[in-house]
C-alpha cells in the first residue's frame, strides 16, 4: 500500500491553519484514491519525537565518514538518526505543512531536516559533478502558511525564507515532484475565510493529480514485487 508521511510542522493543533490544511489534502487524496493510501503523521513537536543531533551524534557521522569505530554511546545517537531518515526514505509521497517562523521555518522542520539530510542517505557528492539527491522518483506538497507576509508586500511587512528554503532542500534531496500551496495572509487579511476556501480549492485540484501519481507508484511496486 503506497504511503503519504505527514510532517506537521506547527504545535498549534487544531488552532493551526496550516494543519487543517494538510488534513483537507490528505482526505482529498484519500477520496481520490477511494481510500488506498496508507497515511503516517509525525507531530514534529511532540516530546522525543526527534533525537538530538549534537556534539555526540556529529562524533558519530565523523567516525563513519572517516572509517572510524564508533563508541557504543555514538553508535546510539547515529542509529537514532538513521531511524528518523528511514521512516522518510520508506514512504512515497510527502505532506508538509509548514507555518513561517520569523521568516523561516520552525526550528523543530529544521532540526527535522538536518537529522535526514546525511551523505549517502539523502544526498550524494562527486567531485566532479558536484551534489545529487538520492530521493529520486517521490513527489511533495508543501503548504505554506503566515500571518502577515504575503508575496508582493512591501519589506517592512517580512520576507520569505521559508518556501524558498524548503523548496531548495526538497530539490536537494532529488524531490523535484514538488507542489506549493501558500495561504497567506492569514492575520493581517480582511477576508481571512475566503483565502483559506481558495487554498482548499487549490489543493482539492492538486490532489487528484497527487493521487494518480501515488497509484501508479503502488502499481510499479507491485509489478517489482
Amino acid at each position: 500500500m503506497p504511503t503519504i508521511l505527514h510532517i506537521n510542522a506547527s504545535p498549534r493543533d487544531s488552532h493551526s491553519g496550516s494543519l487543517r490544511l494538510a488534513r483537507h489534502f490528505i482526505d482529498e487524496v484519500q477520496s481520490a484514491g477511494d481510500g488506498t493510501f496508507e497515511v503516517e503523521t509525525v507531530n514534529l513537536f511532540d516530546a522525543g519525537v526527534l533525537p538530538g543531533f549534537g556534539r555526540i551524534a556529529a562524533a558519530a557521522k565523523m567516525a563513519v565518514f572517516s572509517g572510524q569505530d564508533q563508541t557504543s554511546e555514538q553508535m546510539n545517537a547515529w542509529e537514532a538518526a538513521r531511524a528518523v531518515f528511514e521512516q522518510f526514505a520508506a514512504a512515497d509521497a510527502y505532506v508538509f505543512n509548514i507555518p513561517m517562523w520569523n521568516a523561516g521555518v520552525p526550528y523543530v522542520l529544521k532540526q527535522w531536516i538536518d537529522i535526514v539530510t546525511q551523505p549517502g542517505w539523502s544526498f550524494g557528492f562527486d567531485p566532479a559533478t558536484g551534489y545529487r539527491g538520492l530521493l529520486e522518483g517521490k513527489q511533495a506538497l508543501a503548504i505554506h502558511t503566515s500571518g502577515v507576509y504575503a508575496p508582493g508586500v512591501p519589506a517592512a511587512f517580512g520576507q520569505d525564507f521559508s518556501s524558498t528554503f524548503f523548496a531548495d532542500w526538497l530539490n536537494f534531496v532529488g524531490i523535484e515532484d514538488a507542489t506549493h500551496v501558500r495561504f497567506a495572509p492569514t492575520v493581517l487579511n480582511g477576508d481571512v475565510d475566503g483565502t483559506r476556501r481558495a487554498a482548499e480549492t487549490e489543493l482539492s485540484e492538486v490532489a487528484t493529480t497527487f493521487a494518480g501519481k501515488l497509484s501508479a507508484a503502488g502499481l510499479l511496486q507491485l509489478v517489482n514485487d
